[in-house]
């Protein structure tokens, strides 16, 4: 066992997404503030917008061009990145001593040094380690398997490389100097520095010299020392080694290359071997050099510019390269898996480049803007006033940064966001504490991760935990944007983490204080912009109080946006002066206290200042960076700078008597301010004296309930804030349309409503109608049904006292329909209905029973049906007895059924069907039972059906005739489907199985691998000739439509007349190959081969269709120079097995006895090669054997001339093979050596015609037709010649 690798990546829960109609999508502060509720509650949710809203792409992709970040993801992960830089502080360490940090292999996997350095510290020590025997327990605890003294290694490797590192940051000696000793090993991988730290401008001191060049500067040294001291003194005595005091062995004598101390070799504990190569520390500078505090982490950029298109070529290809295919073919949770293993490995390092927060400002946003250079078409001017435009949503009424004067890039302006694979945004939150919203324009998707705001203090506690190194030089690291940690870590110490897949065309939400990361699938294009709407008013002061303890800088002034809100007061919303309000309440009290506590400082000297006239980074607090807008302090000493009053003892050392307080508004003006928007927030004070008037009202002067509806919409339009009066008003007249809605429902009676009053709640409720605030038309209707009510009891509970009789069935079904009218839960009727049930039932029984009207008697779900409804009734004599007669019944019955069913799944179930008899005795056992059991039929039919295959099975072996495989695999088949022993099946199973031996062996025979063609197509002859291969390995369903064709056209045609088709379809695809290939044909337009494209270089002919091939998509011959017929993979359908063994098969299936279509092909095949083979013969006699003798010796590889006299040369291309010359060939022997290599079997006189005839047309006594002259070498004129030499210069060229 090895160390456990990184656990796979679990996605998060999917966050909530909202598909809006387009009455919900026309505002979408509303529409928000309606999903809310849901979807704060996971931080992040996704909208998609109606499907018919698509704005055009407005940005200026020509002008946009920029500068991405760089992204080394193992650095992004906050745990990876405190390894990292564990170990480069490690490899800092020993570099500056002259070795290289080579991590080692413990079990065939790298050592994580961090961890065993991390718990080695936790169990006390590497001393304690090691007096107490733990390195077996660390082993485990890192995942080794015990028992195979890993512990041990470890030790040896905690030894060797990290405890000289513990001992010099414990300082226990500076003077040792601790070497690495180092055992080669091969496996052991160098660790190469990732240069955080250079990268965060840590610098080492340079030094570029050796270990001679150390010496010679130390010589040059002495010399100068000497020359300017004048002295008598040797130099070895003015560098001594620091360890012994002493000059001596000036050659062992190190010189430090940080600060000139001087140390032999010798007396360094332990002692140097050699002189260290590179440059080498004393223990004193290496302290200097590693003690070096870490800066600030954060992302480079990158070293070009881009433009989209170039940014977008390098991203796709990037993608396409690291998963080794299209960009589009890349699942989404593939990329994610692989984006989390990435980024929590040290042993590979993956960079990508990442366009982030590119202002719109400068080159366009993505959405159309009034005045912008971008033309919108007449159909697209709605999508620039559209709310859910970006360059809108931010500046729209119910956000409040519509008070803020200056123009933010990314808050209040949108950013531009240009993403490749695996470029992330890292863990954050808005700034501010805002609402953020994020569009995808176009692209691949984008994966998000989100955590609620009240999780944030948990996630940030968790990462603080866990990566406590990065926070201790960086406390606002989450605020930077530089740093992730796996979902699946935080989930697993409790922090909800939500997930989502952003396509192009929809919209991320994010909400306030909610953490959210993620990273891209690929090259995608968004835009993002923040907004802030009355329900953020508190947060954002609770995030400026945050910002201020993490010495952050505000984006903009909190008070100054919400003086300017108070100084609109007349204009404000009610709602929003009412949040504005109570701001500012919090607000001048904090003024007002830090004011006093200036005062009881000593501060005297006040000056009126409108900071909101300068820039915000010319008035932030030099501690804290707070942008300061009500007040601040300054003093003459440190002109330019201020502090806000929460750090008033931090500006300067000078009395305090010498500061001036400076202020943009007095007390006295802050709270008329305060004043005006109270008198706004109070607005409703007259409506809500009119509510309490009506609320109050008393007997006769209670009003109507449309009165309080009134007052109700009119604080709907006028938008009054949430109070105790509207909510108690709405709780009043919702009270009243409720009472007034039962009270309507009990006049109109029906009893059909799912929540029923009870007699109780009906008194009650009459007595509350009368309680109301308001008056109802319909108390005293509802008072009369009361009373009605009670008459309904007393005649129902003297009925039910009474026997049970059929005479009073009338009388209960008169009572329920009596009571049915009342919308009141009557105790009565259950008990009414429960005594009708009973009587029906039994009712029920007796007709079931009865033959006349059911012949086919009581079924199985029919007693199970009246057992149940029985069981359900209330318990009576009568209806005992009958439910026990049914069960003795319904036993018997499902006794026989289960009997029926064994049987009949003997064969299914793996046990042996019974047999016949068997069967037919189970029969005789259910003849008398009085119910309809359909699994007993089943069986009955059974039996029946048996008999009937026994019978002509039987009928079958005594005809004597040659059986069908079709007939026999459907008796075969209709044998299974019988649940029964039949004992002629087996012989059956066996005859069919012999069958389809012999048809594998004959496809094995005939067949090629990997063929496309079934053995029945490659038997028979072809109905059509010349389709493309490609087409038919490309739709392998029409596979199976052209076997189901050929089929039908063998019922239509026999084998003759198909054969006969054949030649004739590929006689004319021979003259239409040949004529494509006259030299007079345009090369350009000509399409040849399986790739369809033009002719070009060597060539291969087909001697069968006549067409061109090239000769790198087709396999050629295996030799060249061999005289052999080459047939192109549409032609050579088969293997073309010899005679003997086509014979063979043909033999062993008349020993089978069984016809099929396969068998009758085969033996017209070798009927039609005997034919063909007799004929052949013929003509081959009929040659000239001395000129045949010839014409084959120059068909012989060894005369390398015959070669260019049979390779077809036409215009750009020549063919590399042998070929016939066939306008020297007489129809009839082109028609037989066209009709020899159609034949699938392998002939002798096959061979021997085609070299005869690619040795020229025949010279025959015969009276043959004449043939043409076949044009050889010798019959080729000098210009031919010439052309041919011009063709195969430019082949090979």
């Amino acid at each position: 066992m090895t160390q456990r690798g990184p656990a796979e990546f679990t996605p998060p829960p999917e966050c909530p997404v909202f598909e809006p109609s387009w009455e919900e999508f026309a505002d979408p502060f509303a529409f928000i503030n309606k999903i809310r509720p849901i979807a704060e509650k996971t931080g992040i949710c996704k909208v998609r917008p109606p499907p018919d809203w698509q704005p055009p792409f407005a940005c200026d992709v020509d002008r946009l061009h920029f500068t991405p970040r760089i992204q080394r993801l193992n650095e992004l992960e906050a745990q990876t990145r405190v390894k990292l830089n564990f170990l480069d502080q490690i490899a800092k360490f020993w570099e500056l001593q002259g070795c290289t940090l080579k991590i080692p292999h413990v079990e065939r996997k790298i050592l994580d040094l961090y961890q065993l350095n991390r718990l080695v510290a936790e169990e006390g020590g590497f001393d304690l380690v090691c007096r107490e025997r733990r390195w077996t327990k660390i082993a485990m605890t890192m995942g080794f398997a015990p028992g195979k003294a890993v512990g041990s290694h470890l030790r040896a490797h905690y030894e060797r490389v990290l405890y000289p590192y513990h001992l010099f940051h414990s300082g226990t000696n500076l003077l040792v100097s601790l070497t690495y000793k180092y055992d080669v090993n091969d496996k052991d991988k160098e660790y190469k520095p990732h240069d955080l730290l250079q990268r965060q401008n840590i610098h080492v001191q340079p030094c570029d010299m050796s270990a001679p060049a150390r010496r010679a500067k130390r010589m040059k040294t002495e010399v100068n020392v000497n020359t300017l001291t004048h002295t008598p003194l040797k130099w070895v005595d003015l560098y001594v080694c620091l360890v012994c005091g002493k000059g001596n062995d000036e050659d062992r004598l190190l010189l430090c290359d940080g600060c000139d101390d001087s140390y032999h070799t010798f007396c360094l504990i332990p002692p140097l071997s050699d002189v260290p190569k590179g440059d080498w520390r004393c223990p004193k500078c290496l302290a200097q050099e590693c003690s070096k505090p870490q800066e600030a982490f954060g992302f480079e950029q990158a070293c070009r510019d881009y433009s989209l298109k170039s940014f977008g070529e390098m991203a796709d290809s990037f993608k396409s390269d690291y998963f080794n295919m299209p960009v589009h073919m890349v699942p989404t949770e593939l990329v994610e898996k692989e984006f989390w293993r990435l980024v929590g490995t040290i042993e590979e390092d993956v960079t990508v480049e990442y366009g982030a927060d590119i202002a719109s400002k400068e080159f366009g946003s993505g959405f159309p803007i009034k005045g912008g250079k971008f033309k919108v078409a007449p159909h697209d001017e709605k999508y620039l006033q559209c709310g859910w435009n970006l360059n809108n949503m931010a500046m729209m009424t119910p956000s409040v940064l519509t008070h803020i004067t200056a123009d933010i890039c990314g808050m209040t302006l949108p950013w531009l966001y240009v993403g490749m694979c695996f470029s992330s945004f890292c863990w954050h939150i808005e700034d501010h504490w805002s609402y953020s919203i994020n569009y995808l324009h176009w692209g691949e998707p984008k994966t998000w991760y989100g955590a609620p705001g009240f999780a944030a203090e948990q996630l940030e506690a968790v990462m603080k935990k866990l990566a406590p190194e990065l926070f201790e030089s960086q406390p606002d690291l989450l605020h930077q944007l530089v740093t992730i940690m796996n979902p699946n870590t935080l989930m697993a110490h409790g922090v909800p983490i939500y997930r989502t897949n952003q396509c192009a065309g929809e919209f991320v939400i994010t909400f306030p204080r909610s953490y959210h990361s993620g990273f891209n699938q690929g090259f995608n294009f968004a835009e993002a912009v923040n907004f802030c709407t009355v329900d953020w008013m508190p947060l954002g002061r609770q995030c400026v109080d945050h910002y201020r303890l993490l010495h952050r800088y505000c984006v903009f002034s909190h008070d100054e946006m919400v003086c300017n809100m108070a100084m609109k007061a007349g204009s404000l919303d009610v709602v929003l002066a009412s949040a504005v309000q109570k701001d500012m309440r919090v607000m001048i009290k904090e003024e007002r206290e830090l004011r006093d506590k200036v005062r009881k400082m000593g501060v005297v000297q006040c000056e009126l200042f409108e900071y909101d006239l300068l820039a915000d980074d010319e008035r932030q607090c030099v501690k804290c960076r707070t942008t300061c807008y009500l007040s601040a302090l300054t003093c003459p000493c440190r002109p330019g700078v201020q502090v806000c009053l929460h750090h008033a003892h931090d500006l300067c050392s000078c009395p305090v008597s010498n500061y001036t307080l400076n202020y943009r508004f007095t007390l006295d003006d802050l709270y008329p301010m305060m004043n005006a928007v109270q008198q706004r927030a109070e607005s409703y004070d007259e409506w809500a004296a009119r509510v309490t008037e009506v609320m109050e009202a008393k007997l006769d002067k209670k009003r109507n309930v449309t009165v309080f509806r009134a007052l109700l919409g009119e604080s709907d339009e006028k938008s009054f804030p949430e109070n105790d009066l509207l909510r108690q008003l709405r709780l009043v007249t919702q009270d009243a349309e409720k009472c007034s809605s039962v009270a309507q429902r009990l006049l109109n009676g029906g009893g059909n409503s799912p929540n029923q009053l009870t007699v109780e709640e009906m008194r009650s409720f009459v007595r509350q109608l009368y309680n109301l605030p308001c008056s109802l038309t319909q108390i005293n209707e509802a008072q009369f049904i009361s009373k009605h009510i009670e008459d309904f009891q007393q005649h129902s509970e003297k009925l039910l006292s009474d026997e049970v009789s059929a005479d009073s069935v009338s009388e209960i079904e008169s009572l329920l329909e009596e009571g049915s009218q009342f919308d009141v839960f009557l105790p009565e009727l259950p008990l009414l209905r429960e005594r009708l049930e009973q009587t029906r039932w039994l009712t029920g029984v007796q007709q079931a029973e009865d033959l006349v009207s059911n012949p086919c008697g009581l079924s199985l779900d029919s007693m199970r049906r009246l057992i149940d409804r029985g069981v359900g009734l209330t318990p009576h004599p009568s209806t005992e007895r009958t439910m026990a007669r049914l069960q003795e019944l319904l036993t018997i019955s499902e006794e026989m059924e289960e009997k029926a069913q064994a049987l009949l799944k003997a064969r299914w179930g793996g046990q042996p069907p019974e047999s016949l008899e068997t069967l037919s005795s189970m029969l005789t056992q259910i003849d008398g039972v009085p119910a309809y059991l359909p699994n007993c039929l089943l069986l009955q039919d059974t039996v029946n059906r048996a008999k009937e295959w026994l019978q002509e099975a039987e009928d079958l072996q005594v005809g004597g005739q040659t059986l069908v495989l079709s007939s026999l695999s459907d008796m075969v088949l209709r044998a299974h489907a019988i649940p029964v022993r039949l004992e002629p099946l087996d012989q059956l199973e066996v005859l069919v199985s012999e069958v389809q031996a012999w048809k594998e062996s004959a496809a094995k025979t005939f067949l090629i691998k990997n063929s496309p063609f079934t053995l029945f197509e490659v038997l028979c002859p072809r109905w059509e000739v010349g389709s493309s291969l490609k087409k038919k390995m490309r739709k392998i369903n029409e596979k199976l439509l052209f076997l189901i064709h050929s089929l039908s056209l063998l019922q239509m045609f026999t084998l003759a007349e198909v054969r006969l088709k054949e030649q004739e379809s590929l006689c004319s695809l021979r003259a239409a190959n040949e004529s494509k290939l006259l030299p007079t044909a345009d090369c350009a337009a000509l399409r040849v081969c399986v790739c369809q494209k033009p002719p070009m270089g060597a060539m291969l002919q087909c001697e069968l269709c006549r067409d061109a091939f090239h000769s790198v998509c087709v396999r050629g011959p295996s030799d060249p120079l061999d005289p052999e017929a080459w047939l192109c993979p549409l032609c050579l359908r088969s293997t073309k097995p010899s005679l003997d063994k086509i014979q063979t098969l043909l033999s062993s299936l008349q020993r089978i006895r069984v016809r099929l279509p396969e068998g009758d092909a085969l033996r017209y095949m070798i009927e039609r090669a005997g034919s063909w083979q007799r004929r052949a013969r013929e003509v081959i006699d009929s040659y000239d054997h001395s000129l045949t003798s010839q014409d084959c010796r120059r068909a012989s590889p060894t005369l390398s001339h015959r070669t260019t006299g049979h390779k077809r040369k036409v215009r750009h291309y020549i063919t590399d093979c042998y070929c016939i010359y066939v306008p020297g060939l007489s129809s009839e022997l082109e028609e037989l050596m066209v009709e020899g290599l159609l034949l699938q079997v392998s002939l002798p006189e096959t061979q021997q015609l085609y070299r005869l005839l690619l040795s020229g047309p025949p010279t025959t006594n015969t009276s043959h037709t004449e043939h043409a002259p076949y044009l050889t070498p010798e019959h080729s004129s000098p210009q031919r010649e010439a052309r041919s030499a011009r063709l195969c210069m430019h082949h090979f060229f």
